[in-house]
């Protein structure tokens, strides 16, 4: 009995080794971010958009890419803005670029493209778009160098990382569905009310109505 709680025990403790030593030699089951390609319209915008929380750290990458034309590729204009429309990032006639900020507001944040007007007559052109938020960019390298740690140590901070930030999506999306659950109840309660005040004028209306005819009929002598 004792021998079977002891190696319980020890089990129990070498199984977060065996997890990290699992994630280590598999990197895919760890999040990364992955491009985006974007087919841009010889008129028009193509836009892409990402629902973030306040106080994260946004990176994006944008490149043209034309395998028909490499030596003449064409230019294209970005703009990036924020949920109320406020400009983070904005470039003309450039066949890359780069943004980077931290966001102040939670909300949709939207990043445009478009290709310049001399290049209209084109045909579509291809855009790939490196998007990373939050954790995707941290430079764990840097993190890494800085603080001198390597290995399994690594792995369990980039994993305490990830947890945090599902936690804080966790924390935002019951905060989103608590203001929408008031925003419904305050709703429901406005739709009864109204309910209730014209079902209250239709039947001031047919009593004034009835009061009305009788008033009249009465007049007449008909009644």
């Amino acid at each position: 009995m004792n021998e079977g709680m002891v190696f319980g025990g020890r089990a129990a403790c070498f199984l977060p080794i065996i997890l990290v030593l699992c994630l280590t030699r598999n990197s895919n089951i760890l999040p990364v971010a992955e491009a985006i390609w974007l087919t841009i319209p010889s008129s028009g915008t193509k836009c892409v958009s990402e629902e973030i929380q306040s106080n994260v750290v946004v990176l994006g990458d944008y490149y043209v890419i034309d395998e028909n034309n490499p030596d003449h590729i064409p230019t294209i204009s970005a703009r990036v803005t924020s949920p109320f429309g406020n400009n983070l990032h904005h470039n003309e006639n450039a066949t890359h670029g780069q943004f980077a900020f931290t966001t102040s507001e939670s909300g949709n944040y939207l990043a445009c493209f478009w290709k310049d007007g001399s290049f209209q007559k084109d045909s579509e052109l291809t855009l790939g778009v490196d998007w990373k938020t939050g954790i995707a960019a941290k430079d764990w390298e840097s993190v890494a160098k800085k603080e001198k740690i390597e290995g399994v140590e690594l792995v369990l901070r980039r994993l305490q990382g990830i947890v945090e930030t599902i936690r804080g999506n966790l924390i935002y999306l019951r905060d989103r569905e608590a203001d929408m659950r008031e925003v419904s109840e305050a709703t429901n309660a406005r739709v009864a009310w109204f309910s209730i005040m014209s079902l209250g004028v239709c039947i001031a209306v047919s009593v004034l109505q009835i009061w009305y005819l009788k008033r009249y009929f009465v007049k007449k002598k008909l009644i």
